[in-house]
Parts: structure tokens; C-alpha cells; sequence
């Protein structure tokens, strides 16, 4: 099993802005219809060395490089990746014993390896997407409430 490791720092300036260059050359290769693209890598010597790359593998690399341009820590997760119920409150931004709730409430499945918890990556995130379209409907309605008691909102 992959040991999977939260990135809790932020990038620092120069990061952010190397990410931003980077991100912004590299973007300009994914309007291809081939597969694979070649990059080059530089060694200490200065001599190339030519990578080929799939086009959805530089396509992550792009999408990560803009958010850590934006100043974001960034972790990559396999999809179907088990997480410990630490990684998993912090993937929810939740303490741990509110996730193991819920897990007992199976509002996320999961299940023992001897006594720990493990819980699919995947059913953390269609947990959080659930809840977050609950959240924005129940928005929508207090919006929509405010506006009929004209309580100032136009």
C-alpha cells in the first residue's frame, strides 16, 4: 500500500511564481490532438534529457503547477487510495473523531483492517460533494427566503 503524505506548507514566493511560469509554457502544449508530448530535463551538467509524457499526465502537472501558482498547498491522491481516518478528517477538514461519527453513522463507508478504520478516497470525496450541494441548496433557500421577507437583499 502507497503511504500517502498531506503537504501542510504553502509554497513559498519564488515557488508561486516559478509555478505560475511553468504552468503558463506548459499550458500552451495541451492544445494537441497526440497522445504523448516530449519535455526536456537538464542535469548538472546542462546536458537534456528528453521525458515522454502522456498528454493527461501534463494536463495534472498543469493543473497542479496553477494551483500552487495560486499560492496552494497541493496534494496528489490516487483515486482509489485508502486513507487512515486522519487523512481522511483531513481531507474534510473535520476532526478525527467527528469523521469516525460518521463513519458509524454510515454517512461513509468503510472498513477494518484487524482494529483501524480504512476509508476509500472516493467515498470521502462523494461525501464531501454531497454535503456541499446540501449546503449551497440550503443557501439558496435562505437567500431566496431573505429576499421574500425584503430583509435588504436585492
Amino acid at each position: 500500500m502507497t503511504t500517502l503524505s498531506f503537504t501542510r506548507s504553502l509554497p513559498s514566493a519564488e515557488e508561486v511564481a516559478l509555478a505560475r511560469e511553468s504552468g503558463r509554457a506548459l499550458s500552451a502544449y495541451l492544445e494537441t490532438h497526440a497522445e504523448t508530448q516530449q519535455i526536456g530535463i537538464f542535469d548538472d551538467q546542462g546536458a537534456a534529457h528528453p521525458v515522454r509524457l502522456p498528454v493527461s499526465a501534463l494536463r495534472l502537472l498543469v493543473d497542479l503547477l496553477t494551483k500552487i501558482g495560486e499560492g496552494s498547498a497541493v496534494s496528489i491522491i490516487p483515486i482509489h487510495a485508502e486513507l487512515t481516518t486522519q487523512d481522511a478528517a483531513d481531507v474534510l477538514n473535520v476532526s478525527r473523531p467527528f469523521l469516525v461519527q460518521l463513519l458509524e453513522r454510515g454517512e461513509i463507508p468503510f472498513h477494518k483492517i484487524g482494529t483501524h478504520r480504512r476509508v476509500r478516497y472516493q467515498d470521502v470525496i462523494a461525501y464531501k460533494d454531497r454535503i456541499d450541494a446540501e449546503r449551497s441548496k440550503a443557501l439558496d433557500a435562505l437567500a431566496e427566503q431573505a429576499q421574500e421577507l425584503n430583509m435588504g437583499y436585492e
